[in-house]
């Protein structure tokens, strides 16, 4: 049975106690692990909020550290540094990430909401574009003789060949094609579209 891990926190655990906690701990020791949450937790969570300023997420984030430290135990080195300073530095660069992750997060849904607002703008410009257009084409139409206007309504409105519109109209088939010939260099002149 394991025996209670004799440990002060506080400056008085010293560089020496905790790198003992922390070989425990990296053996899978329960016991070693909540002597040494007590002693780093109020630490990391110290360092965290002052990067993320959110109670909660700091909060999650000191979690995730704590964790961190549970499962990185074997690769802490003594000889690297301090356990407490091996531990802030976990803080502090999961505290970064955070904060990182928190405004890529906010940036996609600002570029989202700007596509969406761009796209309303560019669907009422483009119905507005429509209905001016349709306007010129009626002012044009109306600007064409009778047969040319029915002529070119009854092909390009209806669907009708040349031949379906000369039997609609009685009028011959050359004179059908004379006509929208003609209606359509009136239409194309009139609404100034260049070839």
């Amino acid at each position: 049975m394991n025996q209670p891990i004799p440990f002060v926190a506080g400056p008085a655990a010293g560089h020496v106690g905790l790198t003992e906690v922390m070989r425990k701990v990296a053996h899978g020791d329960k016991q070693a692990f909540s002597a040494l949450y007590d002693a780093l937790a109020p630490l990391v969570f110290g360092i965290v909020l002052k990067v993320v300023r959110d109670r909660a997420q700091s909060e999650e984030v000191a979690q995730e550290v704590m964790i961190d430290l549970w499962r990185q135990a074997a690769r802490y080195r003594p000889d690297g540094g301090s356990v407490t300073t091996w531990a802030a530095t976990i803080a502090h660069r999961r505290a970064v990430d955070r904060v990182r992750s928190v405004q890529a997060a906010s940036d996609r849904e600002q570029a989202q909401a700007a596509r969406e607002h761009t796209t309303a703008f560019d669907e009422v410009a483009e119905q507005v574009e429509t209905r001016l257009e349709s306007e010129q084409v009626r002012r044009c139409m109306r600007g064409l003789t009778e047969l040319q206007r029915q002529a070119v309504t009854l092909a390009y409105y209806q669907g009708l060949t040349y031949r379906e519109v000369a039997e609609a109209l009685r009028t011959p088939l050359p004179t059908i094609k004379t006509r929208m010939r003609d209606g359509l260099i009136r239409l194309r002149d009139c609404m100034g579209v260049t070839t």
